[in-house]
């Protein structure tokens, strides 16, 4: 069993959680580290005597090389993913120390690819993209592609309520999405598509129902057609209320793509989101869900297989509860 856990982003919103689940299930002894010292005493003190504060900032390498090197398990929870690069996995993977990380977005993923033969070399386990989505959501269309003897098509759909409890991380995640087109796997070729674009209605479980999604840029856009051979990948995103998505369909639509590169603007975008979802979040709540469909055959015959999953209170502890047996069915024709 692993003894020692470091926590990179430990003081905030998700690496705390996943400290808090460590101590609850484990015997593990935790290390959360972080920029801020005054925080990170005071969470590590909520999450009592096994979990110690680190105060560190993952510019400084060769700080960086002494927690990782003294540790057995590095957890990478300190996003804004889009803004890292894949320093964490190499050291991980040069000092032969295990890694996991809750990246969710795209470019972070192909950066951190890049280094799957030096750990499978290495003898290093190295799993990326551990959250809610990407990551249960990948379960779920594994699950639904098992179902089938040939999977064809994927449509991958997700919405957030509000903030998604996640304060103003999904509003930043949103709008960095929007910065320029992305490539997706249609009709066995790769072709360019513009984010918020393609506005179609999906039927979500309750209390969701029918809500407007939209193409978004996600890992799985190109890592399910590199595991699964499919025709086609869609990945779509949306918000509730529904006038979110139209102000981001405004944004992604009118404001200059130049605009949308410029982090003072992200920034603002994001903090002015998240002061209206302060408000909304008492009405739509801040709970999420995912749709996995897939298309293919199934002994011969036209076949459809769909899970999904509603959580109305986003924490680690829950969700991963809850995804561990989300709702499945699967038609033939």
């Amino acid at each position: 069993m692993t003894s020692r856990v470091l926590i990179l982003g430990g003081s905030g919103r998700i690496g705390s959680s996943v400290a808090a689940d460590l101590v609850a299930y484990t015997e593990a002894d935790v290390t959360i580290a972080g920029r801020n010292p005054t925080t990170g005493e005071r969470v590590s003190q909520n999450l009592g005597s096994r979990v110690k504060f680190l105060t560190l900032n993952l510019a400084d390498q060769a700080g960086l090389t002494a927690a990782i090197a003294s540790t057995d398990l590095v957890i990478h929870c300190a996003g804004p993913f889009h803004y890292r690069d894949a320093r964490v996995l190499k050291t991980c993977t040069a000092a032969g120390i295990n890694y996991v990380d809750v990246s969710d977005h795209p470019s972070f993923t192909r950066k951190a690819m890049e280094y799957a033969a030096d750990a499978e070399q290495a003898g290093v386990t190295a799993i990326v993209n551990t959250g809610i989505f990407p990551g249960i959501s990948n379960s779920m269309v594994r699950e639904d592609v098992e179902q089938l003897d040939e999977a064809e098509h994927i449509h991958l759909s997700y919405v957030v309520a509000g903030s998604g409890g996640a304060g103003v991380t999904v509003m930043r995640t949103t709008f960095l999405g929007l910065q320029r087109p992305f490539q997706a796997w249609m009709d066995g070729e790769w072709k360019t598509v513009k984010p918020y674009s393609d506005r179609e209605t999906i039927e979500f479980p309750a209390p969701y129902g029918r809500t407007g999604v939209y193409w978004f840029d996600m890992p799985e856009t190109f890592t399910l057609p590199g595991t699964f051979p499919v025709k086609t990948v869609i990945t779509k995103f949306g918000t509730v209320p529904d006038f979110y998505n139209y102000l981001t369909w405004t944004v992604a639509r009118w404001w200059h793509p130049w605009m949308l590169r410029q982090t003072p603007v992200i920034e603002f975008l994001s903090q002015v989101s998240h002061l209206m979802t302060d408000v909304t979040d008492r009405v739509s709540g801040i709970g999420v869900a995912i749709r996995s469909e897939v298309t293919g055959k199934k002994e011969g015959k036209p076949a459809r297989c769909c899970s999904t999953l509603v959580h109305e209170t986003p924490r680690s502890r829950q969700a991963t509860a809850l995804a561990a047996s989300p709702n499945c069915y699967c038609l033939a024709s």
